[in-house]
């Protein structure tokens, strides 16, 4: 991981690699505040990740059963 991270560091510089965090940071924020709500996932997202949500079980979750 400190490789990848030093890699990126080297790719972006600082300012992109701050930006990045921010983005991910955002978008941990925003898909905890859809998860909370109950928002269920479209009907197309859920056929293309039917296979998938299986194997791990992910609809067992208590939050994906809302």
């Amino acid at each position: 991981m400190a490789a990848a991270i030093s890699a990126l560091r080297r790719a972006v510089g600082d300012a992109g690699w701050v930006d990045a965090a921010g983005v991910a940071a955002t978008f941990n924020a925003i898909d905890r505040v859809a998860d909370a709500t109950g928002i269920p996932l479209e009907p197309k997202k859920a056929a293309v990740s039917a296979d998938f949500r299986g194997e791990l079980d992910i609809d067992a979750w208590a939050e994906a059963r809302g």
